[in-house]
């Protein structure tokens, strides 16, 4: 007779395998953040041009 056991995740198993889909994610959002200007240079969106600040102009007058 052959015997197979069932599958089993202890508790610290479970709350490894959480543990590591949280950081994979934070490290994915990291990631995406970092690299974002990247991102839609390549899908082409342009950023906005910055305006100079209008008190800056009124003070060298």
């Amino acid at each position: 007779m052959h015997f197979t056991p069932q599958p089993y995740l202890d508790p610290g198993s479970g709350s490894f395998i959480i543990q590591i889909a949280i950081a994979a994610l934070l490290g994915l959002g990291v990631a995406i953040r970092v690299s974002w200007s990247k991102i839609k240079k390549f899908f082409g969106m342009k950023s906005k041009p910055v305006d100079e600040d209008v008190d800056s102009d009124d003070a060298q007058s």
